[in-house]
């Protein structure tokens, strides 16, 4: 076992396999099993050049996300309470001058990460950077890890958590079906990855995924909440989860052997009737990191498009707020149950559209609430939006996050737009390093973001990953 000090690499040579033949061949099938043996031979070297790209990306802007996130209400909150619980330790609250121990830095940067909504989603299931990204940030910070290390452990982790996702029915799904949110199944891939980080093997690996059970949940119910705080927290938890759980498995602690796929196990309790094929078909052919959106203003996914195709109808007519007497907007069915009336402002549709109408847009630094919550005007043009399922949109894609929007005119006329999918979705045009270069340099003005872009290209190539996190320091003051 590693000991604290003790450089880690994602190296392929794990030992310490399972001692039963339940794995392959003779015997029942161990799921656990055989995903642990997948996770502990994965190294960078055998990604295709396009998911290692597809990484560096989601590395550079989620922890990104996580400095941005410290200057709103739920970073500040989880810091608040990580630090002093967490105590001393070596691992950076990004964008704060505080270190912690490796789970309570996970669980503020994590909380951080996703509580504006600037974070990535992803098409299969919910905000897996949030928990992924900052689990293994924190223990490869802990243990002194390699870029490639990190790289590979977050391609991992993705990997694992959206086919648990996807294999208990999909984001949706989850929801409708067992009224859980699907992110906390994300808890299994940052167990995986910070086991990958760790160098443990399979064996640990299975222990790790059991006792992260204990750990985690999510119930739906969450989404009634008015501030945000629990939905971003939750993330958090699931990053704290993944950590403290590989570390207590690399300490010696013991679950059940096959946690997924036992008889009262993950996939009995949640599962489709496919769920194991789609756990572990394809394994190392299919990254999930592929899947990945990036977003580009502070509002839930489902709300971008609409938000987008109002601005080019706003920009492309010169139509002033005022001309506006009613806005109609179309979505899936499933998109528009997750963003109609929330309580949340920005997983409001009517709320975060309003804003953009009347402000002319979103900037991240510029959250329009509470105080435009005052604005006659904004009143006015919230009480004008009628949201509603658009037919050709749900049957074309059910389970996206396009968006048609139709201003009526006070003169009668009619200007509508539809986009397909808002910018950075993965089916749209790929987004590259300019973009994220433009995403950051006005939100995060104390970091330099050049330095950040030319680092995060190259993040595979670092021999620590301190280089890559201490741009998030934020600046000395000398007297």
């Amino acid at each position: 076992m590693l000991t604290d000090g003790t450089r880690a690499t994602a190296s392929p040579g794990a030992t310490d396999r399972f001692e039963t033949n339940g794995t392959r061949g003779t015997g029942p099938v161990n799921i656990t099993g055989i995903i642990a043996e997948y996770a502990a031979s994965t190294s960078v070297d055998a990604l295709p050049a396009d998911v290692r790209e597809r990484g560096r990306l989601i590395i550079m802007d989620e922890l990104a996300c996580a400095a941005f996130g410290q200057t709103r209400t739920p970073g500040k909150l989880a810091t608040g309470y990580a630090v002093p619980m967490g105590g001393v330790g070596t691992c950076r609250v990004l964008g704060t001058e505080h270190r912690t121990t490796a789970p309570y830095a996970a669980l503020a940067n994590g909380t951080a990460g996703h509580a504006d909504e600037v974070d990535g989603a992803h098409v299969v299931g919910g905000h897996p950077g949030a928990t992924i990204v900052h689990a293994v940030a924190a223990i490869a910070e802990h243990r002194r890890a390699t870029g490639d290390a990190l790289l590979n452990a977050v391609v991992l982790g993705y990997e694992i958590g959206n086919r648990l996702i996807r294999a208990c029915g999909g984001v949706f799904g989850v929801k409708s079906r067992l009224h859980l949110h699907a992110d906390f199944l994300h808890t299994i891939g940052a167990t995986v990855a910070a086991c990958r980080v760790l160098d443990l093997g399979p064996k640990a690996y299975a222990d790790a995924m059991a006792l992260a059970t204990f750990q985690a949940n999510g119930l739906v119910a969450l989404f009634q909440e008015r501030r945000h705080i629990s939905k971003s927290f939750c993330n958090g938890q699931y990053a704290f989860a993944g950590v403290s759980a590989a570390l207590m498995a690399n300490a010696g602690l013991e679950g059940c052997e096959d946690v997924l796929g036992a008889e009262n196990g993950l996939l009995a309790a949640w599962g489709l009737d496919d769920a194991a094929s789609s756990l572990i078909d394809g394994l190392g052919h299919d990254y999930a990191v592929m899947g990945a959106n990036f977003k580009f203003i502070n509002a839930g996914y489902p709300i971008h498009a609409a938000v987008e195709a109002a601005m080019a109808v706003l920009h492309d007519h010169r139509i002033q707020p005022a001309e506006i007497d009613a806005v109609e907007v179309g979505m899936p069915t499933h998109a528009l149950r997750v963003v109609d009336n929330r309580a949340m402002h920005n997983i409001c549709l009517q709320d975060m559209l309003g804003a953009a109408i009347v402000q002319g847009g979103h900037r991240l630094r510029e959250s329009p609430f509470p105080l435009l919550l005052s604005d006659p005007a904004f009143q006015a043009m919230r009480g004008r939006i009628d949201l509603r399922p658009d037919p050709e949109l749900d049957a074309e894609q059910p389970n996206g996050r396009g968006a048609r929007v139709t201003f009526v005119m006070r003169d009668g006329s009619r200007l509508s737009e539809r986009v397909n999918q808002p910018k950075g979705h993965s089916t749209g045009d790929p987004i590259g390093w300019d973009d994220l270069r433009d995403k950051w340099a006005d939100a995060l003005p104390t970091v330099d973001i050049d330095r950040l872009v030319r680092i995060s290209q190259a993040v595979d190539e670092l021999d620590d990953v301190e280089e890559l996190l201490q741009i998030f320091d934020p600046p000395r003051h000398t007297a």
